[in-house]
């Protein structure tokens, strides 16, 4: 994904199970540019989520959130 790709309904209908699955081999091993190509990589994991859960559900604990206390 470059840097100004949009997550459009086109690119989620895109998606089959191995680019999901290299998308989240990406987010594990964390070795990006720089953070913003992280996070670009983690907002699409979380569409993928969101529109295709199917695809998602084994990389779920990647976009999962815990709370935390600010305290």
């Amino acid at each position: 994904m470059t840097q100004s790709a949009a997550i459009t309904p086109e690119l989620l209908a895109s998606l089959d199970e191995e680019a999901v699955a290299a998308l989240a081999r990406r987010l594990e091993e964390d070795d990006y540019p720089s953070p913003f190509a992280g996070l670009q990589d983690w907002h699409l994991l979380r569409a993928v989520a969101i529109h295709r859960p199917e695809l998602a559900r084994p990389y779920v604990h990647l976009v999962d959130q815990e709370p935390f206390d600010e305290d």
